[in-house]
């Protein structure tokens, strides 16, 4: 079985509304973090590449000619999805992120836009600017960075925020019909399965509409990545992390859409484990032990259950 199949997923609940193919484009806007700038903390959190933002910002080309470039590059999509991925993309001015959303929105075939961020950096005049596009009947996500549940862990990492705060964002959004995905790490330091399964609980509780895991990454300069030079630090193994992850999926209710099971990144900036080179490597290994073990939902009373999307030639 294909892992569409078992997991309620992004692509094909979009093909199920859209009755077609749509695709997230990724964006740069250029924009910084509370948690490296100074405003909250310096060296970012303790998995993040901390290389010089001036280098990066100079690369950045206009939303427009980003759109333009991405959209080339993906011939299987005809509609597209705008996802501000990098860094706190809501941290800026409220015009100045008006000004860039509205530049991806006004693009040919955008449905709506992603927007990565930090709980701790969506103040009301960002979800009262989001909420607007979600009443133009804009596709509106807000992907979280939450990573854990547990505050010990949080702080350890550096994040800057606790888990209080995503909660509190996460009902605000989700109240002003904005849809929330949230962020979760496997392997973080000194975490265990249990309280992996704990934050998928606690995530569950407040409520979410997708979820997106990933396995940790040691890049290269991190602060992780000295402790994992050192000996000091390990990478999950593959099985491990499919194990998780399975079982936190089996856990997951039906309704919530997966926007991604697992992460890749590549050398030489990708220091552990090697094996997150292969994006498809740990999808396989985790659509294998669902059919095995059970679909989305399968621990909960009401599994998920495989729909034929809905194609143009079915209407």
């Amino acid at each position: 079985m294909q892992l569409h199949e078992l997991v309620n997923t992004i692509g094909q609940d979009l093909q199920r509304r859209y009755g077609e193919k749509v695709h997230k484009l990724t964006l740069h806007g250029g924009f910084s973090c509370p948690n490296r700038d100074g405003t909250i903390g310096r060296g970012g959190c303790t998995f993040c590449n901390v290389a010089s933002f001036a280098d990066e910002e100079a690369q950045i080309k206009s939303i427009h000619d980003q759109l333009t470039d991405r959209a080339g590059e993906i011939t299987r999509a005809k509609r597209y999805l705008a996802y501000f991925q990098a860094y706190t993309s809501t941290y800026a001015e409220v015009q100045v992120l008006k000004n860039m959303y509205e530049q991806a929105l006004e693009a040919a075939d955008i449905v709506g836009l992603c927007v990565g961020t930090r709980p701790d950096c969506v103040p009301d005049s960002v979800l009262e600017l989001l909420a607007g596009y979600v009443e133009q009947g804009y596709e509106i996500w807000l992907e979280l960075g939450l990573q854990t549940a547990n505050n010990h862990t949080l702080k350890r990492i550096n994040r800057g925020h606790d888990f209080e705060c995503y909660a509190e964002i996460t009902r605000r959004a989700r109240a002003l019909g904005i849809k929330v995905c949230t962020h979760l790490i496997v392997g973080l330091p000194k975490e265990t399965r249990q309280d992996n399964i704990a934050t998928m609980q606690q995530v569950l509780e407040v409520g979410t509409d997708g979820i997106k895991l990933h396995g940790l990454h040691i890049v290269e300069g991190s602060t992780m990545a000295k402790a994992w030079k050192a000996g000091k630090l390990a990478a999950p193994e593959l099985e491990e992390y499919v194990s998780i992850a399975s079982e936190l999926i089996r856990m997951t209710p039906p309704e919530v859409i997966y926007h991604r099971v697992s992460s890749a990144a590549r050398r030489p900036t990708l220091l552990a484990p090697l094996w997150c080179e292969n994006r498809w490597l740990a999808m396989t290994e985790i659509g294998r032990s669902l059919h095995q073990l059970g679909a989305q939902g399968s621990l909960i009373a009401q599994p998920f259950v495989y729909t034929k999307p809905i194609l143009k030639a079915d209407y």
